[in-house]
């Protein structure tokens, strides 16, 4: 009885915990769609602004979260009746499949375009590959997985002196593994490797090993969550502090009064030590909460969380879209969404203030609920095998 009942609660806080992670990712990419701040980074600490800053870098919290906890719902598939054999052949199958649709369906929403010279590989191609490993991966014994997964997350930025131009014409298989870059296959050929795969796939690995603590009683099961999650951030806060390890960015007192922000900003492509520590410290810290979240609001944000890929997929039509259709109403012209000069065009003349953002961001949320719900209830009331690769 004790073990339905500690899996029951597993499901929601886990749920609920991806439920918000999903929700704030539609705002950074309604943000991509609808700002009218694009000649800087919003994390630029020469022209802040700290709103744009903080609306940003929230955001940050999404891509950690969602492939740490792609790799606990793996482990927890196997307390659902599956051997590690057939785990490991969804992972293996789900993770090709992820793959396919990054650079099929997920493309086409970000571009609406079928023009294939370039090519982004974004967080959904870095899951599939991180899956890809993670189904070999599962056959060590427990501890062995997590020494691998450590050694990745811990020992990365090791390579951060490493760069694909030593490489000479093999310099795209570096962008590939750890090295954001824009990587030109031939003279009409490129693919923008924006998250490249050696820290998420260590990422998922831990995540997988995480799904151990959610066996345990609700009172120890708390302790490792508030351990771990509050020694990740005491972590992050000594090695950020001595500027020794763990990102290549040091942080610096700033003249403008920003010092806290750059303490902050850590460097995500790919994610460092300390940036996986801030973010996946902070929300394993909130998951015994949102084992105890009543009312409405947890109900509401487990609908988002219990289709993730559904969900994912949609935002971005539905933003895509939302963006398109009052362009068309200013007169804007629709090359401009429609031939990715909309996410990549640093001088298109386009956008809203970060207020109108936020209501958009808001408006695609709340469009996005009975879809969801919709396909939550299908899944729960039917299952068919393709199901679980959505």
């Amino acid at each position: 009885m004790s073990t339905i009942t500690t899996s029951a609660k597993r499901v929601v806080s886990i749920d609920i915990l991806r439920g918000i992670i999903m929700i704030v990712m539609a705002l950074d990419h309604a943000r991509d769609y609808f700002s009218n701040y694009r000649r800087y980074d919003p994390l630029d600490l020469e022209h802040v602004n700290i709103l744009l800053f903080f609306t940003r870098w929230i955001t940050h919290f999404c891509a950690p979260v969602f492939v740490f906890l792609a790799g606990t719902s793996a482990f927890l598939s196997l307390s659902k009746g599956r051997t590690k054999k057939e785990t490991s052949w969804l992972l293996f199958t789900r993770g090709l499949w992820l793959i396919l649709l990054e650079v099929t369906i997920v493309r086409f929403g970000w571009t609406f375009n079928v023009d294939y010279h370039l090519v982004v590989f974004q967080v959904i191609w870095a899951i599939g590959w991180s899956m890809l490993f993670l189904s070999i991966l599962i056959f060590l014994p427990m501890p062995y997985i997590t020494v691998v997964g450590l050694i990745i997350v811990f020992g990365h930025n090791c390579l951060d002196s490493i760069h694909a131009k030593n490489f000479g014409t093999n310099a795209g298989y570096w962008n590939f593994l750890h090295e954001q870059a824009l990587v030109h296959f031939n003279t009409a050929y490129n693919g923008f490797f924006i998250y490249p795969i050696i820290p998420w796939i260590g990422v998922m690995a831990l995540g997988y090993c995480f799904g151990t603590i959610f066996k345990k009683e609700e009172k120890e099961r708390n302790k490792w969550l508030y351990s771990i999650g509050f020694s990740a951030i005491a972590l992050f806060i000594i090695l950020r502090w001595l500027n020794i390890y763990g990102d290549p960015h040091p942080w610096a007192v700033q003249a403008n009064g920003t010092t806290l922000l750059s303490f902050l900003k850590c460097e995500k492509y790919p994610p460092s030590l300390l940036y996986l520590l801030m973010t996946l410290g902070a929300t394993i810290t909130l998951l015994p909460i949102f084992e105890k979240m009543p009312g409405k609001f947890g109900r509401i944000v487990t609908v988002y969380g219990r289709v993730p890929m559904f969900y994912y997929i949609l935002h971005i039509y539905l933003l895509h879209s939302m963006a398109l259709i009052t362009g068309l109403i200013l007169g804007v012209p629709t090359t401009v969404f429609t031939a990715n000069r909309a996410l990549f065009d640093p001088n298109l003349q386009w956008g809203f203030p970060l207020g109108i953002v936020y209501l958009y961001w808001i408006v695609a949320v709340i469009l996005l609920y009975l879809p969801c719900k919709w396909f939550m209830k299908y899944k729960q009331q039917r299952k068919k095998w393709w199901l679980s690769y959505l």
